[in-house]
């Protein structure tokens, strides 16, 4: 009986040992933290979409108490979250501007044609890492959704062989620019009015042999520009859209109708 005793004793003793060793190191490697990291996680949407370039919200959270991101460091977010971080943070808020991904291409099936029939994992890396040109135009959209498969907000999906985005969905989190193994899809601040949808470097005649919605580098749209924001390079156009002011000229002089009107 006393053999019991003294082993509870003793296993006791043992665990009050460990407590106050836990307790006395949990105090000194204790890390406090700044109550307004919590605060600003509050204002952020939780969509951990990683577009800010930190791991997910909490991280960004940190960052941004820590003076290590700004204020409208969240890409997902609209101006009233930023006003709301700025007023925990005692800074003024900065301007936030919306974004939106838009496709490069306007291939669509009447547009172009396949050129062989493939028969991988459904999947537009997939096809790329099997060496097939797909679409007879080889700068184009495959259309096997690795954008939509890489779009948590169900923002963007093919229709009739191109990926096409619903402006009304899609948060400018950048995961379907990530996604496209093409390097067609770029986000564009949502107050400008036009983008062009096409990335075929080809020579004119060579682009309509493939496919009648794409660029022909006529250089009609940068004559009609006025501040200098839209050049043909490479043969195709690209819009500066720093110096874009979202008159759409471009896009009604466009004779193959590629400069579009967001």
């Amino acid at each position: 009986m006393s053999g019991i005793v003294i082993a509870t004793l003793v296993v006791g003793i043992i665990g009050l040992v460990i407590g106050i060793a836990l307790v006395a190191t949990g105090k000194k490697f204790y890390v406090e933290t700044d109550p307004r990291e919590e605060a600003v996680r509050e204002c952020l949407p939780g969509n951990n979409c990683g577009a800010c370039g930190f791991a997910g919200c909490d991280a960004v959270a940190a960052a941004i108490v820590k003076g290590e991101a700004f204020v409208n460091a969240c890409p997902v977010g609209n101006m009233e979250m930023v006003e709301k971080i700025s007023a925990i943070m005692g800074v003024k808020a900065g301007q936030a501007v919306k974004k939106i991904a838009v496709v490069r291409c306007a291939g669509s099936c009447e547009a172009t044609h396949e050129k062989c029939n493939y028969v991988g994992i459904n999947d537009c890396r997939a096809a790329v890492l099997s060496g097939i040109s797909v679409w007879e135009c080889d700068y184009g959209c495959l259309g096997f959704g690795s954008c939509v498969s890489a779009c948590a907000m169900d923002a963007i999906h093919v229709e009739n062989g191109v990926a096409k985005v619903d402006r009304t969905k899609c948060v400018g989190c950048g995961q379907c620019v990530k996604a496209c193994p093409k390097g067609l899809i770029e986000l564009v601040r949502a107050d400008k009015k036009v983008a062009v949808r096409c990335s075929n470097r080809d020579k004119g005649a060579a682009v309509k042999k493939v496919c009648t919605a794409g660029c022909i580098g006529c250089k009609l749209c940068t004559k009609q520009c006025e501040t200098g924001a839209i050049t043909v390079d490479g043969n195709v156009a690209h819009i500066a859209y720093d110096k874009c002011i979202g008159c759409g000229k471009c896009a009604a002089k466009c004779p193959s109708k590629i400069i579009i009107e967001l």
